[in-house]
């Protein structure tokens, strides 16, 4: 990880090691409870003078700092985070004044721009950029208070679902690693995030989704998230890969926490908790193909748990939704990667796409970039490749419209508030280079990706750890398009129902 000093445009410097003062880190730690702290619960308890934001930011650099096995940092602001966390607490004393997230430490993904560090989208071609403004999403929570204490890693250039980046690591072995068992993958491409906020370093971050990658890492790790509906964030200042498709999403402990950060980025009022018993889910079939044991029993008790509160659930089909998916996901993706990589790096980077791709390091994103994305092609048969543009055209003409008619309809004539499935089909695969293979691509955004093609919003949620794995299980509910709040105050309702789930056993 990088430790960003006060000159952070003008140098950086590499730590692999752990050095925390003992006595300083025994003094910050007196007074946060890390294990249990909440955004929100933070918040309230700096603007009521209970400690202080120093003594927070010292908790949170000193435990990232000892965990540099997760890989889940890439860069480490100790020193901008402590310099803005003693600011906050000097105005604070002097106006009392409070901001929904004061003083309050949170982490940006690695592709989301902050201004004065890095910002890699974890490749090696984007290590030395360092943008001198804020995305709009990051602006709206440092305005809100926040503390940025660093930028986390990801699948490099967000491209895969496993955190297995072979160009950036603090620990011994490649790849961010799960929190609860650290032979098994973060996930992605949010990677960082999502082991950094189930290891109870941090209590929420801001990443980004494209087709599972706020939720897929979330339901590896046992943290909650959003993916909002496409367009109710500014996507400027991120890392793309295909504008129908991006979005940035909030990750945290809590739906609380989730809740709060929409709430900043947004706008609007504070969403309240909906009554379970108002609330109608819809169950599709198709959703359960492949799942493991562990996946299966628990969505069953969840959905019986929903039912035992008063959720009406109901089957529904929703007829060719893999076919039309299939239409939508790669052809959009892959061909829009290329003109909108080329307009980011034309902003800010300043270099070429083709240089970009030359300084691929994970194996899995150089071969899409450089058999796929850059020559503008498809995979076709028989290991063949086609040029994308037929491919985008019909999925932007014809395929990715009759999949939003498709959600809107299963959403209206079934009187739906909701879809709810399992995020993932399986609990977190072991953390190799063959995690990244598409085979597991495929897997695992089974779920994840028709909601992305359509832009509806969809919360995850941890229900469990697997009877046999001990890893986390999540379930994901998608809402109609724009019916963002809704799902939130039902994400709000599942909080009290199913608590959090057990944290990882601490080393």
């Amino acid at each position: 990880m990088r430790l960003v000093s006060n000159r952070l445009l003008a140098t950086t410097i590499v730590c692999a090691g752990v050095t925390v003062g003992v006595a300083g880190h025994a003094r910050a730690q007196s007074a946060v409870d890390l294990d249990h702290l909440t955004a929100t619960q933070a918040a309230a308890d700096l603007c009521a003078g209970k400690y202080k934001s120093e003594a927070l930011v010292s908790a949170v650099i000193a435990r990232a700092k000892a965990r540099p096995e997760l890989n889940a940092f890439i860069t480490l602001d100790e020193a901008g985070a402590l310099r803005q966390a003693r600011a906050y607490d000097a105005a604070h004393a002097r106006h009392g004044s409070c901001k929904p997230l004061g003083g309050v430490p949170i982490a940006i993904k690695d592709n989301i721009e902050v201004a004065g560090l890095p910002a890699s989208a974890g490749t090696p071609a984007l290590k030395g950029y360092v943008p001198i403004a804020d995305a709009p999403v990051a602006a709206k929570l440092r305005d809100a208070g926040a503390i940025i204490v660093g930028k986390t890693n990801m699948h490099e250039l967000a491209f895969g679902i496993s955190g297995y980046n072979t160009a950036f690591k603090t620990g011994a072995e490649f790849g961010v690693r799960n929190a609860y068992d650290t032979t098994k993958i973060a996930g992605g491409s949010s990677s960082g995030n999502a082991a950094a906020i189930a290891a109870r370093i941090i209590p929420a971050a801001l990443g980004t989704d494209t087709g599972g990658s706020v939720r897929i890492p979330c339901a590896f790790n046992g943290c909650m998230s959003l993916r909002p509906t496409v367009g109710r964030y500014p996507q400027t200042g991120i890392a793309p890969i295909s504008h129908t498709r991006d979005t940035a999403g909030p990750m945290a402990g809590t739906m609380t926490d989730v809740a709060l950060l929409d709430r900043i980025i947004a706008g609007g009022s504070k969403i309240e908790a909906a009554s379970l018993k108002g609330v109608r889910l819809g169950t599709v079939a198709a959703t359960m193909a492949n799942v493991d044991d562990d996946t299966k029993a628990a969505f069953t008790a969840a959905v019986d748990k929903l039912k035992a509160a008063g959720v009406t659930v109901v089957d529904v089909d929703m007829p060719k939704l893999a076919e039309l998916n299939g239409q939508v996901g790669f052809p959009v993706a892959l061909y829009e990667a290329y003109d909108d990589m080329v307009a980011y790096l034309k902003r800010g980077p300043k270099i070429s796409i083709e240089d970009l791709a030359k300084g691929i390091s994970s194996p899995d994103v150089k071969g899409t970039y450089d058999g796929l994305v850059i020559p503008r092609k498809l995979p076709g048969p028989n290991n063949s490749v086609v040029d994308a543009k037929p491919a985008y055209d019909a999925a932007i003409k014809t395929a990715r419209p009759a999949l939003q008619q498709l959600y809107r309809e299963t959403f209206a004539n079934n009187h739906l508030d909701a879809i709810v499935f399992p995020t993932v089909p399986k609990v977190a695969t072991t953390a190799n280079p063959d995690a990244s293979s598409v085979p597991n691509f495929v897997l695992y955004i089974q779920n994840t990706d028709p909601g992305s093609n359509a832009g509806v919003p969809g919360i995850q949620f941890p229900i469990a750890l697997g009877v046999t794995s001990k890893l986390p299980v999540g379930i994901e509910l998608d809402g109609p398009s724009g019916g963002d709040r809704r799902l939130l105050a039902i994400g709000l309702a599942l909080e009290k129902l199913f608590g959090r789930i057990p944290p990882p056993a601490r080393l």
